[in-house]
């Protein structure tokens, strides 16, 4: 009766694919982890160029208007 339990391999597809399935999970959630890393260096880096260039043209907008009146 023990023999025939060790030798059973009834359960082992069922177990590949649970392993697969979980594998699989893993890498989806360490890739989207990266990916929102990326997306909030690349969004800061956005922010920071658009904010100089916005004070740059501020403030060639504010010496045209002064010249100006």
């Amino acid at each position: 009766m023990a023999l025939e339990f060790i030798c059973d391999e009834g359960g082992q597809g069922a177990i590949e694919y649970i392993l697969l399935a979980g594998s699989i999970i893993v890498a989806a959630v360490m890739i989207f982890s990266m990916y929102s890393k990326m997306n909030l260096a690349a969004r800061n880096r956005v922010e920071v160029t658009t904010s100089a260039a916005s004070s740059t043209m501020s403030s060639k907008i504010s010496a045209e208007v002064t010249q100006m009146a």
